[in-house]
């Protein structure tokens, strides 16, 4: 239920509290903007491949000024081939001399960002690295200064666009030296309107340094911590920096994190849930979009309760001064209250979110206008409610008399108050229904220009991207990860480039794959396809499927229950011939059976636990190898098939 009080004359109770807002005796910090995370990793993997009027609406309500979430950070993946969550993302640079800055997803998004807000600023930060830039990368540090200042340059030389800060590396310790030599490497290439945020990792200790070093005071913009819980420290507000939220909860209330914190900017993780469900984290973010097949995508409630910030505030607004505008009430829920620079507009925002649990009750409230603040006649209104499913509804003005605004406020809700007009939830026509996965499903790469990552295809370790083969085939898509990167986690230590599609509830499944391993200098040992894979992201290495792994050098065959191919099912010998091949995997019920060009490999039985999961393919090692004419089809759909076939009607086969 709505519960602002819209009165013309207000009789204050005597259960109402009162708190001020002043702006005659100074303002606060000023405002740095609400942002999100696209990457940590491959989350955003599934939006590219939306239907056009789907997607644009998506990028609508994520991107467009004063339409829906109307974000004003943009925080992607410096992609280096590594896992960093749900997926790897491509880097600019496999080795040192290779520079490509059409790799990957995130420059489009940038780039669809920026066309709907100019004025969005771009932030990179780096999960992983490729192999060749070392793992001790703070010992050469001109050159891992070199690998970030590269891709800036790219960003704006390839794609026009102006990164306006980078990160160190992804909560991994910082290097002071480092944080300097990037500095002048930014600034020896004209990048000095590039900023440097630090540490993006889980606390403040940087202030210690900031405050023992000078040098290093100068080249950081912003002090950047993960899921700070509200909270930052004495000594980061001692240092006068600007303190960021760098990564933090999309469920978070990022209104506390100024009001708790001084925290003038917050980028929540991650900006959206468009990857497969079944790989970690999923659902978070600000909208869910992981059906590129069917278009659908669930109500985007999260980028309501963005807007009460958003669209009515702007990076360079300015936060009143603590207990004169900003603060906490006394029975749970927040106040802040921000001015435009010219100090003509204000933007009150208050919220209880949460408080059912947080000692939150319903109370009266009493906001006492001062200064030039007690001038305004009228506020506009805007509300959602999370225990109603009400989302950034307009509500009638609401008048000030005498500088008094006395309201009612339950939990779980959230106002703005502001002198702006300009507030608008964006329309959009409703999504087509939910659809599971389509099958049968083919997949033969002509489709894409070279270099592109196929759409459906979520690698979890390495590096897939479509290239040219032969003219037999035609476009492939290769496995092109030679060596491996300094990770984020341990997923890539396997060694074992992969890539995931599908559903992870299939169970009964047909999978038909051509596959070849060149003949070159650091190629990996085999090849694999798998069905019924239980685990992706860092967790890769845990999952449980039914794989088959040929070893292309040996002729041997293994299938294994596991993913590091150390429950072995059966296993034996085939013929690999010099160039492709095509091998398949049936699996139904608790029985599988594999084949390589066309001769049978195994009919066997299979553990009963290893029950549902994702398709998947890829290497034994790092290095190149080939995939083509990738067929997925229901188990049962195959053998009535294969049946037809033996009786002589394959002519009545569509």
């Amino acid at each position: 239920m709505f519960t602002l009080a819209f009165a013309f004359s207000v009789v204050l109770s005597v259960l109402s509290d009162s708190y001020i807002i002043d702006n005659t005796g100074g303002l606060g910090r000023q405002f740095d903007g609400f942002g999100a995370i696209s990457g940590g990793g491959a989350t955003s993997k599934l939006l590219v491949n939306y239907p056009e009027k789907q997607r644009n609406e998506i990028l609508d309500l994520l991107f467009k000024p004063n339409y829906g979430a109307s974000l004003d950070i943009l925080k992607v993946e410096i992609g280096s081939d590594a896992q960093s969550s749900d997926g790897t993302e491509a880097t600019h640079m496999r080795t040192a001399t290779d520079q490509n800055y059409t790799r990957g997803y995130e420059w489009w998004l940038m780039k669809e960002a920026k066309q709907r807000n100019p004025n969005i600023k771009l932030y990179g930060l780096p999960w992983g690295w490729p192999g060749w830039v070392g793992w001790n990368l703070y010992d050469t540090s001109d050159q891992t200064a070199s690998y970030i200042v590269n891709w800036v340059l790219g960003a704006n030389a390839t794609h026009g666009l102006h990164i306006d800060y980078v990160g160190i590396w992804n909560e991994r310790m910082y290097n002071v030296e480092y944080i300097k030599t990037l500095r002048k490497t930014l600034d020896r290439h004209g990048l000095v309107d590039t900023h440097i945020v630090a540490p993006d990792n889980f606390h403040w200790d940087i202030a210690d340094d900031i405050l023992a070093d000078p040098e290093l005071a100068q080249a950081l913009y912003a002090i950047g911590s993960h899921y700070p819980t509200t909270r930052s420290t004495p000594t980061a507000v001692k240092t006068g920096k600007r303190l960021w939220a760098s990564e933090d909860n999309a469920e978070v209330n990022w209104n506390r994190n100024y009001v708790n914190g001084n925290m003038t900017g917050t980028i929540v993780w991650p900006l959206i849930a468009s990857y497969y469900e079944g790989l970690p984290y999923y659902p978070a973010g600000l909208m869910t979009a992981s059906e590129p097949w069917s278009g659908y995508f669930p109500e985007p409630t999260k980028i309501w309760l963005a807007a009460h910030t958003t669209q009515f505030t702007q990076p360079g607004w300015t936060f009143l001064r603590h207990g004169a505008g900003v603060g906490a009430f006394k029975y749970g829920g927040t106040y802040a209250a921000l001015v435009s620079p010219e100090g003509n507009d204000v933007t009150i925002i208050i919220e209880t979110l949460n408080d059912v649990s947080d000692l939150g009750s319903p109370q009266n409230v009493t906001l006492q206008l001062k200064g030039t603040i007690a001038n305004i006649s009228q506020f506009n209104v805007w509300y959602s409610n999370t225990e109603t499913d009400e989302y950034f509804i307009k509500k009638p003005v609401i008048q000030t008399v005498g500088g008094l605004v006395n309201l009612a406020l339950g939990v779980n809700e959230m106002y703005t108050l502001t002198t702006l007009t300009t507030g608008n939830k964006g329309a959009y026509t409703q999504p087509p229904p939910s659809k599971p996965f389509p099958l049968p499903f083919t997949e033969q790469f002509e489709s894409y220009q070279v270099g592109e990552e196929p759409f459906l295809f979520s690698q979890q370790i390495g590096a897939f991207d479509v290239v040219k083969a032969d003219a037999a085939h035609g476009n492939v898509m290769r496995q092109e990860t030679t060596q491996q990167p300094v990770t984020w986690c341990t997923a890539d230590w396997t060694e074992r480039p992969i890539t995931l599609i599908g559903d992870i509830t299939w169970t009964d499944i047909y999978l038909e794959v051509d596959f070849r391993v060149p003949a070159v200098s650091g190629a990996p040992d085999g090849v694999f396809i798998a069905s019924r894979v239980t685990e992706g992201g860092c967790d890769v290495t845990l999952a449980f499927g039914v794989i088959l792994y040929m070893d292309v050098r040996h002729q041997t065959f293994h299938l294994a229950a596991n993913f590091l191919l150390n429950q072995i099912i059966t296993e034996g010998n085939f013929t690999y011939a010099d160039g492709w091949n095509t091998a398949s995997l049936l699996v139904k019920g608790l029985e599988a059976t594999g084949t390589v060009n066309g001769k049978p490999l195994f009919s066997t039985s299979i553990p009963s636990a290893i029950t549902a999961g994702f398709v998947g393919m890829g290497t034994r090692g790092y290095g190149l190898a080939d995939f083509d004419n990738v067929n997925i089809t229901p188990a049962q759909d195959r053998l009535n098939r294969m049946e037809m076939m033996k009786s002589g009607s394959n002519s009545l086969l569509p």
